[in-house]
């Protein structure tokens, strides 16, 4: 049985200054549960994108659908209550002095029970692998687990899609490898939560269902990481390599050894398989 879209975008468009359009009739549909990656150059949409899904900018044309109903004046705070967004720089995001308080920021929001509050704050911290962070404060934290911190404060809000606007892109390799397990053992565990990635990490991207391209407020590709990130033309017009697995197979077949995986423990299977 095919599954509900969850988010479903038809012929949006939006513009800044009523002249460029920065999102240009971008259609695509969402499946509940599935994990898209969004890619694309520097002023491509990708985080305009994902502002106009959640609210923080109102669309020129076009339709934007939660579980198939149609946001409208009407109904744009129920339907976007369903989403959470985790921004670029995690600390623009902070506003407590403890971690703790940070998570617990969009619970008050809501006039969640005081009662029950510390077994959620707790329950979230564990979930991102910050419980033991709960007294300190955001300041002393690594760029990873500030990150990791922004993460459990939208999770707590029990979000149905959780967008991560460029959530790695200002951390060095150790937190984006941290955050990206984070990310990705989420979409293995929580079946019902649809996860929307605004990302130029390949790595990252190479973990979801879907891939979309933008380019210059256009869709112009869409599909499974393992057709899209061999698309090496395209990756290379946005200024983007192709994942490390990818480039090593590809170097591979220049000297003759057959190999096709999407891990480089199955490329080395590959290579003794063919000796």
């Amino acid at each position: 049985m095919r599954n509900m879209s969850k988010l479903e975008i038809k012929n949006l468009t939006f513009s800044y200054d009523n002249k460029i359009n920065v999102i240009d009739d971008i259609s695509f549909k969402v499946e509940k549960g599935q994990f898209v990656s969004i890619i694309g150059h520097n002023g491509s949409g990708k985080s305009t994108l994902a502002k106009l899904i959640v609210g923080l900018l109102d669309k020129n044309n076009g339709q934007i659908f939660f579980d198939n109903e149609e946001i409208t004046k009407k109904n744009m705070v129920r339907l976007q209550s369903k989403t959470a967004l985790v921004f670029q720089n995690p600390d623009n995001q902070f506003i407590g002095a403890t971690v703790e308080d940070d998570i617990a920021f969009g619970l008050e929001n809501i006039n969640f029970p005081h009662e029950k509050m510390q077994e959620e704050i707790e329950r979230f911290a564990k979930e991102v692998g910050m419980f033991e962070y709960l007294n300190k404060e955001p300041s002393n934290l690594s760029g990873g687990q500030k990150q990791r911190v922004a993460i459990a404060g939208a999770l707590i809000l029990h979000p149905e899609i959780l967008i991560l606007d460029e959530a790695t892109s200002m951390l060095d390799p150790k937190g984006k490898a941290t955050v990206r397990r984070v990310i990705d053992r989420l979409h293995q565990e929580k079946k019902d939560l649809t996860i929307i990635a605004i990302t130029h990490d390949i790595d990252e991207a190479m973990l979801s269902d879907e891939v979309l391209v933008l380019s210059r407020g256009k869709l112009i590709k869409k599909g499974s990481p393992k057709i899209v990130l061999r698309d090496e033309e395209t990756l290379r017009s946005l200024r983007l390599d192709m994942p490390f697995v990818y480039r090593l197979e590809k170097g591979l077949k220049s000297l003759g050894i057959k190999a096709k995986a999407e891990t480089v423990d199955q490329l080395v299977e590959d290579i003794w398989a063919s000796k």
